[in-house]
């Protein structure tokens, strides 16, 4: 399951960006204000962290369904999971760039300097969707593991 080592790494970087936003929209002041007053940048922020929690939710659930079920009853439950798992990490992570870009503005494309950890971010993102498996392809997988067996991917709580 080596996606399962794909995911853990994008949300642990996700959430160091998420962390620099936070950081930057306290620190940054637009039109004498704080960025942090602006409830655009607020709904943002709130998006990115929600969209986070979400992802890191479903990573636990179904490390903990590893942890419970043996090997070959992981290997016939999980793959779809975790397919969907990472495919959904992987659009989170679209997102994030996307809204950690618009919250630095030109900062987000400097390579030193406050906006470094957010523009590396830009540069390296995108390989976790390709590693392990393309969006569409683990999507697929996932929805086709789904049809074949509802029952087969029901938890094990």
């Amino acid at each position: 399951h080596e996606r399962c080592f794909i995911v853990p790494k994008a949300v642990s970087a996700m959430r160091l960006v998420l962390d620099e936003c936070f950081r930057w929209a306290n620190q940054r002041k637009a039109f004498g204000k704080s960025l942090m007053t602006q409830p655009v940048i607020r709904f943002k922020l709130a998006r990115m962290a929600g969209a986070l929690e979400a992802v890191h939710n479903m990573l636990e659930n179904v490390t903990h369904q590893m942890d419970v079920m043996p090997y070959q009853e992981q290997s016939a439950k999980l793959g779809g999971p975790i397919a969907l798992l990472k495919f959904q990490a992987t659009r989170v992570g679209t997102l994030i760039a996307d809204e950690a870009a618009q919250i630095f503005g030109g900062r987000a494309i400097t390579r030193t300097g406050m906006g470094s950890k957010v523009e590396g971010y830009l540069r390296t993102f995108k390989y976790s969707s390709i590693l392990g498996g393309s969006e569409e392809v683990l999507a697929d997988l996932a929805i086709r593991q789904q049809l074949r067996s509802p029952e087969s991917v029901a938890p094990k709580l």
